[in-house]
């Protein structure tokens, strides 16, 4: 895998999967124009500039998702486009506006500077598995294989009030028509919960989820999630872009776990926190799914266990300063 000699870009590069992104892309001697929402702020900026490579390859740009025209000038030149900015929160207070708008028009945006730029032979779009599982045919059991052929209904997301993944899927079906119709290859990428070490120095939803439940809830919630690592994630996209046959929709998840598995691994890992065992209701542990792990396989990930995400998860919060010592 050689980057040198080409140059991409990468929207919303400040981000948990992102940074992963711009670091593994620059290690692989690309040249790299990556977007933030503010070059000013160094929470933003800082992080990528300390990468190594950044000081001869890496250059930021100032972007803004509802901003039409906004990535001409980082797209100009590229080989190819990693799309990854989008609102990654959960509620608001004006969901469409602050969640649902920036996701469907920022990816059409992004996708209209592509389209006036011809060297650009591909665009890799950060998408969800929250635009894959509320598919509405099948109650998620042990028995079914969640795969490609899933596509989240926005009734479905839109009566639940499931606003990021309704934002995911409505933003997805935008980006695959617009590609279509300006002949843009377009390969979309869906990730489940990420884990693994943090670059960025704020913490992200996923990792927050996991710095939640060991600082001592009374109860953990009855839920099943998609886990997986940033840095196969990261690696997922430069191989999108680079394995010539990629094509389509990748859902990416390494394993399928209950809340109540991981706990048990971090207590294992971490005998001192003060983990709960009790879960939230009285319902029977909700059954574990399982998610076709196919073309992932075909683009060459080979996932890292979900022990070690976990365990590099908190040592990275523990190096960052997040957890206070009675934590520890």
């Amino acid at each position: 895998m050689s980057g040198a000699g080409k140059m991409v870009c990468v929207t919303g590069a400040s981000g948990y999967i992102a940074s992963w992104l711009v670091k593994l892309l620059l290690e692989h001697g690309y040249t790299v124009k990556a977007t933030v929402s503010n070059l000013s702020d160094p929470k933003k900026t800082d992080h990528l500039l300390a990468l190594d490579g950044a000081r001869e390859r890496l250059d930021l740009f100032e972007a803004n998702l509802m901003e039409e025209g906004s990535f001409d000038s980082a797209i100009d030149g590229c080989d190819g486009v990693f799309h990854t900015a989008s609102p990654a929160i959960l509620s608001a207070t004006d969901p469409r506006a602050e969640i649902i708008e920036p996701a469907v028009k920022g990816t059409l945006n992004v996708l209209r500077s592509c389209a006036k730029v011809e060297s650009v032979k591909r665009v890799v779009i950060t998408s969800s598995m929250a635009s894959v599982l509320y598919d509405g045919r099948k109650v998620l059991t042990s028995d079914v294989v969640v795969d490609e052929t899933w596509f989240s209904d926005p009734l479905i997301c839109e009566n639940r009030k499931l606003y990021y993944p309704l934002s995911k899927t409505l933003a997805e079906e935008a980006a695959w028509k617009f590609a279509e119709a300006n002949r843009i290859d377009l390969v979309t990428l869906h990730p489940a919960a990420v884990l693994g070490p943090l670059l960025q120095p704020i913490i992200n939803s996923s990792v927050g989820m996991i710095m939640t439940l060991v600082n001592g809830p009374q109860t953990f919630p009855n839920k099943v999630f998609g886990f997986l690592d940033v840095r196969d994630v990261a690696n997922a996209h430069i191989q999108a872009m680079e394995v010539a046959s990629a094509s389509g929709r990748y859902c990416l998840a390494g394993c399928v776990a209950h809340i109540y598995d991981t706990l048990k691994i971090l207590k294992d890992l971490y005998p001192a926190f003060n983990i709960p065992e009790k879960c939230g209701d009285e319902q029977p542990l909700m059954e574990k799914f399982q998610v076709s792990k196919l073309k992932a396989k075909s683009l060459g990930i080979n996932f890292i266990p979900l022990e070690v995400s976990l365990r590099d998860t908190v040592e990275s919060l523990k190096e960052k300063g997040f957890f206070l010592k009675s934590d520890i």
